[in-house]
C-alpha cells in the first residue's frame, strides 16, 4: 500500500551538543527546506543568521521561533545575485553571532525552461541564482572558520541531474557543478580543518514542489522511490544537522542523498 506521508517525529530528533552556541549562516532560509534548516539548527541551540529574498515568510518564521529557542534567528532580506550583499552578510553574521562555524548554501530556484528558450542573459541569471553565490559565500566564510579552528560548509545539490529530469537543463548544470565544487573545496580546505559536503535532496514535499505535480505525477515519484512516502523538509534538515555536527567529523568531500531511494 502506497502512502504519501510518514510520521516525522520532530519532537524526538537527535541532539547534537557540538552544535550548541555555534554560528550558522543559511541562504534561502525563509521557506521550504530552508525554513526547516533554520528551525532545526535553532532548536539545537545554534545561533542562526539567514538571508532570503522573500521578507514576509522569513519574518513570520522568525516570529514563530521567537521565545521558543535560546537564540532567535537573525534575518536579513536581500538578493543573492548581488555578491557584495552575499559576502557582506557572511561577515555580518560572523560579527553578530560571535563567530561563524557552519555555512549552509541552500538557496536555489528550479524554474522550468526549454533549451530553445535559453538566452545568454538567462543563462547568466540562472547561474547567479543557482551556483555563483555558493562559491562566494564560501570564500567569505573560510577566513572566519579558519580563525575558529575549523568549520563546515554544506552545499545543496539536487537529485534532478542524477535522474535527468525534463525542462531543467540550466538548473541541473548548476547542481552538477555544485557537487564538483564541493569535492574541490574539500580537498583545498581540509588542511584548515574545514569540511565540505553536498546534500542531495530528492523530491521534497514543499508547497513550491507540489505546484509542479499532478496526483499522477506524485504517484510516479512514489513508484520510483524505494520508500513509499514523500520526503519532508525535516528529513533533509536532520541530515544537515548530522553533517554539521562533530559526530560527522570525518565526513567531507562527498554527496549525501536524502531521496527515499529515488531511481
Amino acid at each position: 500500500m502506497l502512502t504519501t506521508t510518514l510520521p516525522c517525529p520532530t519532537a524526538q530528533v537527535a541532539r547534537f551538543p557540538s552544535l550548541a552556541g555555534k554560528g550558522v549562516f543559511i541562504s534561502g532560509g525563509g521557506s521550504g527546506i530552508g525554513a526547516a534548516l533554520v528551525e532545526a539548527f535553532a532548536r539545537q541551540g545554534a545561533k542562526v543568521s539567514f538571508v532570503d529574498i522573500a521578507a514576509e515568510p522569513s519574518e513570520a518564521l522568525v516570529a514563530s521561533l521567537d521565545g521558543t529557542v535560546e537564540f532567535t534567528p537573525r534575518f536579513v532580506a536581500g538578493d543573492l545575485k548581488d555578491l557584495d550583499f552575499v559576502q557582506a552578510q557572511v561577515a555580518a553574521a560572523h560579527e553578530a553571532l560571535g563567530g561563524l562555524h557552519v555555512l549552509v548554501n541552500n538557496a536555489a530556484n528550479d524554474d522550468r525552461h526549454a533549451i530553445a528558450d535559453v538566452t545568454p542573459d538567462y543563462w547568466d541569471e540562472r547561474m547567479a541564482v543557482n551556483l555563483r553565490h555558493l562559491f562566494f559565500a564560501a570564500q567569505a566564510a573560510v577566513p572566519f572558520m579558519e580563525a575558529a579552528g575549523g568549520g563546515v560548509i554544506l552545499n545543496f545539490g539536487s537529485i534532478s541531474w542524477h535522474l535527468a529530469l525534463d525542462q531543467l537543463s540550466l538548473y541541473q548544470t548548476a547542481k552538477a557543478a555544485i557537487e564538483g565544487m564541493t569535492r574541490a573545496m574539500a580537498r583545498e580546505l581540509g588542511e584548515r580543518n574545514i569540511r565540505v559536503c553536498a546534500i542531495v535532496p530528492g523530491n521534497v514535499q514543499t508547497p513550491r514542489q507540489e505546484k509542479w505535480y499532478t496526483p499522477e505525477g506524485e504517484r510516479e515519484i512514489l513508484d520510483a522511490q524505494c520508500l513509499k512516502a514523500r520526503v519532508q523538509p525535516a528529513d533533509v534538515a536532520a541530515l544537515a544537522l548530522f553533517l554539521a555536527s562533530d559526530d560527522a567529523r570525518m565526513c567531507t568531500g562527498h554527496e549525501y542523498f536524502v531521496d527515499a531511494g529515488w531511481r
